[in-house]
């Protein structure tokens, strides 16, 4: 997680009995001066140095009081190297008789989720296809390649002009989600290949801030849509976001602008102006206020780049202006692709759920091909739940299964014969059943039990995949 910690901030593993602490005690120590986390029951004071974590103090900050396990494992990719530096940092470990999950989150989900990590990790679906991101990689820069000749052998008329800009926005959009993958560590065994890639990608291609993007978008992935947390529905006053938020905007009266009318101007400011305004304004301002300078340097090869190729064609104003255009194309997409995928989601102040329902309110969607949502299918590929694993098309092996009263020890699944691909069986709800929506969230996660949990006729569904053994 970094590069040691302070002795007198915790203690090493001695022969004597550590220390144990209540949750109610630990929950105490979630102050931006006073922080301690739980991982794998074991207590770290974290206060110190959580200035010096690689990913950020905010990002590690907002576990502070909590059980940050399944975290943990979603952003690091070499444990063993990870642990070495957090001895310094331990105090102590749960009590015996205290739960490994704090403020009454779902122990159950948590395990099956585990569970099913570990299968899908041991069914290598982990694994990245090098030749994919190389083939990505490749397809962009020949985009690239043909804005450019497209001026050049067309000139810099109206439809040429329109056709290039539309082909370097596509680029633009490509790279952002290929820069995404890169940026979660999920290309390369060796976070430092990643980080080199990320870095030419994010900067070279696309002329913003991998340490920005970073930032932002941990924090995203560790409190997903969670106010003062995450940094995507931070909306700076434009927007009023969930149902708490309207409200509490209504108790101060705040009224920047006209919210009952939100969902109209919207259109006119949330796709035009996210990119080619806001995002641009705040990339190169961060590099240089936080003193980013090889981010900058990268930016700055990008930015040399577009007006060498662009100039000649344009002049400055004019490839000042095609710049900015080819923002607001890629804004567009960059919007519809992502926001109307989260903000449509639960957003609310901190709820303290296990890791996997946090991430299945917050940024995930139905599977396709399969009845009515019956699962997570997160939108954003290399998202730290492992990008839809529990969908029934990717072949895992699972179930689903009402919950509460009902016939008791009957999955409300029955399994098709025969195994989809090598990696399970399909399922197929059982005669009689539907699923319907109710007051709970639909969510998967993984389980040891067999047969799967009791169903319940006529309730709402809840944890819905259990794994089949």
């Amino acid at each position: 997680m970094g590069k040691g910690g302070n002795q007198d901030e915790g203690a090493t593993e001695l022969e004597a009995p550590m220390p144990t602490f209540r949750w109610e005690e630990i929950q105490k120590h979630n102050l931006r001066t006073d922080k301690w986390l739980v991982i794998d029951r074991k207590v770290y004071n974290i206060t110190k140095w959580s200035s010096r974590h690689p990913g950020g103090q905010r990002v590690i900050g907002h576990y502070a009081g909590e059980d940050a396990t399944d975290a943990f494992l979603a952003f690091h990719r070499n444990l063993d190297f990870v642990r070495k530096f957090m001895k310094p940092l331990l105090i102590g470990e749960l009590a015996p008789e205290e739960p490994s999950q704090d403020r009454g989150k779902n122990s159950q989900i948590t395990e099956d989720f585990r569970a099913l990590r570990k299968t899908a990790e041991d069914m290598n679906l982990f694994k990245s296809n090098q030749l994919f991101f190389l083939l990505h990689l490749a397809h962009i820069i020949a985009m690239e390649s043909i804005a450019w000749f497209t001026l050049f052998y067309f000139g810099n008329g109206w439809i040429p002009t329109i056709i290039t800009a539309f082909v370097l926005a596509t680029s633009q959009a490509q790279a952002g989600w290929l820069q995404h993958d890169y940026g979660h560590l999920s290309v390369y065994k060796k976070s430092m290949w990643n980080h080199i890639v990320h870095k030419f990608v994010i900067g070279h291609l696309k002329g913003a801030s991998a340490n920005w993007w970073n930032h932002r978008h941990f924090q995203h992935h560790a409190k997903p849509n969670i106010f003062h947390k995450d940094p995507d529905v931070n909306m700076l006053h434009v927007f009023v976001l969930g149902e708490w938020q309207p409200i509490e905007y209504g108790k101060k009266k705040l009224k920047y602008l006209p919210y009952n009318h939100q969902h109209e101007y919207f259109f006119l400011i949330g796709p035009p102006l996210l990119i080619p305004l806001y995002f641009q304004y705040q990339i190169i301002m961060t590099m240089i206020v936080r003193k980013y300078w090889v981010d900058l340097a990268w930016a700055i090869s990008y930015y040399t780049r577009f007006f060498i190729t662009y100039i000649p064609f344009y002049g400055v104003l004019g490839s000042i202006l095609f710049l900015n255009f080819i923002r607001f194309l890629e804004s567009h997409w960059f919007v519809w692709v992502t926001q109307m995928n989260h903000i449509v989601m639960e957003i609310d102040r901190e709820p303290y759920r296990d890791w996997f329902s946090s991430q299945v309110r917050a940024a995930s969607a139905g599977c396709r091909g399969a009845p009515r949502s019956p699962g997570p299918c997160p939108q954003e590929r290399g998202c730290p739940i492992g990008p839809a694993l529990s969908c029934p098309s990717l072949g895992l092996p699972v179930s689903f299964h009402w919950e509460g009263q009902g016939r008791a020890g009957e999955s409300g699944w029955e399994l098709l014969e025969g195994p989809v691909g090598n990696r399970g069986r399909a399922v197929r709800p059982r005669e009689g059943w539907a699923l319907q929506k109710g007051e709970g969230s639909l969510c998967a996660s993984a389980s040891s039990h067999s047969p799967p949990f009791s169903p319940t006729a006529g309730s709402h569904l809840q944890c819905g995949a259990v794994l089949l053994q």
